[in-house]
């Protein structure tokens, strides 16, 4: 048997599989979806709040209350403000790099599995599409077969091969719309993680210059 033989009866099988796969990516999304729901939920502190409190704590250098301001929340910006008040006697530049080591596993956090819902949007039309050329070689093998049918027997073979192309429709556009919402939850959750950086750092002010040494004092002559 040829290669092109091999292929024709691979193709033959037609677009049922090529729709079962693309139930399986849909119960996927649907999965990802709603964790990502979930996850992105947490509310962080309210910027009016920190304001009146938090801000108003730190500029009087008053650590723990500040840390008192941000509440129980188990939001991001949060963990993140938490990990630079820990570090906050150490100094300004101890603080950034505890904040910036911890946005980075918040950022990781909260991009979790939206790749996934990026790679269904855009390739889910093109399996759907695949499932529809294979049900329509099998039309034609179907008509090559009984002749006597014509035109119906191909019609009807692409009718059924066409709903391939809108069950992987189906699948990528609720996909496509889920990635957008989260990636502008996430962009906003990592703009809010940046403010109230910005306000322990601009609360932490420079770093104290070390006191210069004194000069020795010179040598009496002898």
């Amino acid at each position: 048997m040829s290669l092109t033989e091999r292929l024709l009866s691979f193709t033959l099988l037609g677009a049922e599989w090529v729709l079962w796969l693309l139930v399986v990516l849909s119960v996927a999304s649907v999965a990802v979806m709603v964790e990502r729901a979930l996850a992105l939920a947490a509310k962080g502190p309210a910027f009016e709040n920190l304001e009146a409190g938090f801000a108003r704590q730190l500029a009087e250098g008053n650590v723990s209350a500040a840390r008192a301001a941000l509440g129980s929340a188990k939001a991001p910006e949060v963990r993140v403000a938490l990990a630079g008040l820990e570090s906050y006697e150490r100094g300004r530049t101890a603080v950034a790099e505890a904040m910036a080591s911890a946005k980075s596993r918040e950022r990781l956090f909260l991009e979790r599995n939206l790749g996934v819902l990026g790679t269904l949007g855009n390739n889910a039309p093109f399996i759907g599409l695949f499932g529809t050329v294979l049900g329509i070689i099998k039309a034609f093998a179907d008509l090559a077969k009984n002749s006597a049918g014509g035109a119906e027997v191909v019609m009807a073979g692409i009718s059924e091969a066409l709903v391939a192309t809108a069950v992987g429709l189906l699948v990528a556009i609720p996909a496509v719309v889920a990635f957008n919402v989260f990636q502008g939850k996430v962009r906003r959750r990592l703009a809010h993680i940046d403010a109230i950086a910005h306000m322990i750092l601009a609360a932490r002010g420079d770093e104290a210059s070390a006191p210069a040494s004194a000069p020795s004092p010179a040598r009496a002559g002898a």
